[in-house]
């Protein structure tokens, strides 16, 4: 009798091969992607942003010192430069400058210090996006306090979009758990974990967020850092039962395939095959729905802004939702005056509602284009 070949078991070639596989299906993936142009646009902005999340880390804004995110316990006396507050020295355009180092502002408006267009970083007060200033009246020599909308975006950057993967990948890590564990094992567990679910489901979002924080500062929590991670967990709490319903669903069909029947009958436990086969099968509809909050969260801090629920200790911190509605704060009393001037004293700050919403703007709206992309590129009916 012949004899026969040795069977290759080496484990490092099934290794091997697993992982040419995976990198086949990424590279697939990639071709798909890159023929969607809104999701390529998408993901451009991405990385732009992902750069300025990198930059933020390391920028020193040349009047960070001078801002008002830098009080993270509370609010200075304005004026008093050494706890974090700068003189600002402005005068009327048409007028002489009663001091050097003064800036020119609109007529009836000495608030509002436009943008100067200078680009150089060591150059003390307002960079080319102008500023955004407290609206403490005044008259034609006024000292204010403004926050830098290019130093404010810069470091908001990190705020924002941390605060956003914060949310993110911890709801979606506990939904996952939750609902990978609700489907497979079902019965009284998943009864418990759903109806539980439901019931914050049942809530509206904006508004168990709100109750949430201020049971929170209510119990005592107060300080900059402690405020960040009490919306954080807000978040959490609201993003957490959506996560649970999606990976439910996954699991409820991935329990059926056979491979998971063949895992259940060689002995495999329940948590193995749960770690092994239910989560990583179940993970690719929780993408698309982290991709899409992702860019929501930032949105929901500034709807919440924007209702004149004051969230964070400083009304001018360096993130995104606070500032846009902060440079929106003093609108209705410039249209009153515009009114009762007739017309002969209008000014907007433009600048101050522009560059803010442009931001949250690209972001929401690019994060959305790549999820769409991501989506399609994935679908096995789209990519026969």
């Amino acid at each position: 009798m012949g004899s026969r070949a040795p069977v290759d078991t080496d484990r490092s070639s099934v290794g091997a091969g697993r992982w040419r596989a995976r990198v086949d299906s990424w590279k697939r993936t990639w071709y798909f992607l890159r023929r969607n142009s809104l999701a390529m646009a998408g993901l451009i902005i991405v990385a732009f942003f992902a750069f300025a999340f990198i930059y933020g880390y390391i920028y020193n804004a040349p009047s960070q010192s001078l801002t008002t995110y830098c009080a993270s316990e509370g609010l200075p006396p304005p004026g008093d430069c050494a706890t974090g507050y700068p003189v600002i020295c402005t005068y009327s355009e048409g007028t002489a400058a009663p001091a050097p180092g003064c800036y020119a502002t609109p007529k009836g408006f000495s608030n509002f210090i436009p943008p100067t267009f200078n680009p150089s970083s060591f150059n003390p007060g307002p960079l080319p996006l102008g500023s955004l200033v407290s609206p403490t009246g005044g008259t034609e020599v006024d000292t204010s306090v403004f926050f830098n909308l290019y130093d404010g975006l810069v470091k908001g950057t990190d705020w924002s979009i941390g605060i956003s993967l914060a949310v993110v990948v911890t709801g979606a890590l506990s939904g996952m758990l939750l609902g990978a564990v609700s489907g497979y094992i079902g019965g009284a567990v998943d009864e418990a974990i759903m109806r539980v679910a439901d019931i914050f489901l049942s809530i509206p979002g904006l508004l168990l967020v709100i109750v949430i924080i201020v049971v929170g500062k209510e119990s005592g929590i107060t300080g900059f850092d402690n405020t960040v991670l009490l919306v954080v967990g807000a978040f959490i709490v609201v993003a957490w039962p959506l996560y649970t319903r999606i990976v439910r669903g996954q699991a409820l069909i991935v329990r059926e395939q056979k491979y998971v029947e063949a895992a259940r009958a060689s002995g495999a436990s329940k948590g193995r095959i749960i770690r092994r086969h239910i989560v990583p099968n179940s993970m690719f509809p929780v993408f698309i729905q982290m991709s899409l909050d992702v860019g929501t969260v930032p949105l929901l801090l500034a709807g919440i802004a924007f209702l004149g629920f004051v969230i964070f200790p400083a009304p001018l911190i360096p993130e995104w939702g606070s500032i846009a509605a902060a440079s929106t704060e003093m609108l209705p009393s410039l249209f009153q005056e515009c009114q009762i001037s007739g017309g002969s004293l209008c000014s907007i700050p433009w600048w101050q509602v522009l560059f803010p919403g442009l931001v949250l703007f690209l972001w929401a709206i690019s994060v959305n284009f790549l999820a769409d992309g991501f989506r399609d590129a994935l679908d096995p009916r789209l990519r026969r």
